[in-house]
């Protein structure tokens, strides 16, 4: 997992050659809407792409985590299918419903019976390397949706620039980024970490509490701010130092985010002795986004490393795989 983490940078590189050499079935076709659907480390990806292309694009993007799709998928739907392995279930199954909606798919994967979908069906396929995690194949898949996204005419390709600058931006801070998680990694250790982030960053919140409940085999929750503000906050009410709340930051948040965010420090401060503040760098969200991915890997990897657990597998995750096989 260490090495996979640290060639972070190298999957996006390989993800833009191939993103660069996608070219969609048919363009002619009109698209209202675009349905991202995805589980777990497949499946974030779609989320976040949602979020840092927000504002850009011209349809509205939707995320999907389940069998089923809703009912505004028709024919002039983009039905992105996301499974790094090709075999998710819940992603086959609403691959499936997506086609017998009319809609235009297109599968992002490293295999798989979406490929066997995609050549007999001929949907689009976005083939990506295999053989990995998938939550630790994230800058190979991610980047695709951004480029599916772009060859469909729904986002310019800024987001390529942004790409490349973060893989600068990465590789010149990877020193101090690990040594930053290390620090981090010594205040979570042995309490139950609290993650808040800023409305449009709840993706990067959601990728972070993934990695820890994975790599570190830990429970945690998480939540966007200035939702939490109007429900989870009054929860803080009791004394519980194992709670950590760590404050996903950029300094490009909206003030009244920034305002929001540096009262409930105070209101923490009350119930728990540990809040840690983790800023982003970089120039735009894309960029801001994929630091904090990165130090958050570090750290649920370093979580895991001090746990002294066997931070790859996954083994209750296959046990109900297997059982459901049964059925």
């Amino acid at each position: 997992m260490k090495q996979l983490i640290v060639d972070f940078t190298n999957q996006i590189s390989k993800a833009i050659v191939i993103g660069n050499a996608y070219s969609p079935s048919e363009t002619s076709r009109k698209l209202s809407n675009v349905l991202v659907s995805g589980l777990g480390g497949s499946g974030i990806g779609g989320t976040i792409a949602a979020e840092v292309v927000a504002s850009e694009a011209h349809i509205p993007i939707a995320t999907n985590n389940g069998y089923f799709i809703p009912g505004f998928v028709d024919d002039e739907t983009l039905f992105l299918a996301c499974s790094y392995s090709g075999n998710t279930e819940e992603t086959v199954s609403a691959a499936s419903l997506a086609h017998e909606k009319g809609a235009k798919i297109v599968v992002i994967s490293s295999g798989g019976k979406l490929k066997e979908m995609a050549e007999a069906r001929h949907w689009d396929f976005i083939e990506i390397p295999g053989g990995q995690p998938p939550r630790a194949s994230f800058g190979l898949s991610f980047p695709e949706v951004l480029y599916a996204l772009h060859a469909h005419e729904i986002i310019s390709k800024k987001f390529e620039k942004d790409l490349e600058a973060a893989i600068n931006l990465l590789d010149d801070n990877e020193t101090a980024i690990q040594q930053e998680a290390k620090e981090v990694t010594e205040k979570l250790f042995g309490k139950i970490p609290v993650i808040y982030a800023a409305d449009g960053f709840g993706g990067v919140a959601t990728r972070f509490r993934q990695q820890v409940n994975e790599n570190a085999k830990m429970l945690c929750w998480h939540h966007v701010i200035p939702e939490m503000n109007h429900n989870e906050l009054v929860g803080w009410r009791t004394k519980d130092d194992d709670l950590a709340v760590v404050l996903f930051r950029n300094e490009t948040d909206f003030k009244n985010i920034q305002a929001r965010m540096d009262i409930n420090k105070k209101t923490f401060a009350e119930y728990t002795d540990t809040t840690v503040e983790i800023w982003s760098k970089g120039e735009s969200d894309l960029e801001r986004a994929l630091y904090l991915i990165h130090i958050g890997d570090w750290i649920s990897f370093f979580l895991g490393e001090k746990k002294g657990v066997d931070i790859t597998e996954v083994k209750v995750i296959d046990y109900l795989k297997g059982e459901l096989a049964k059925l």
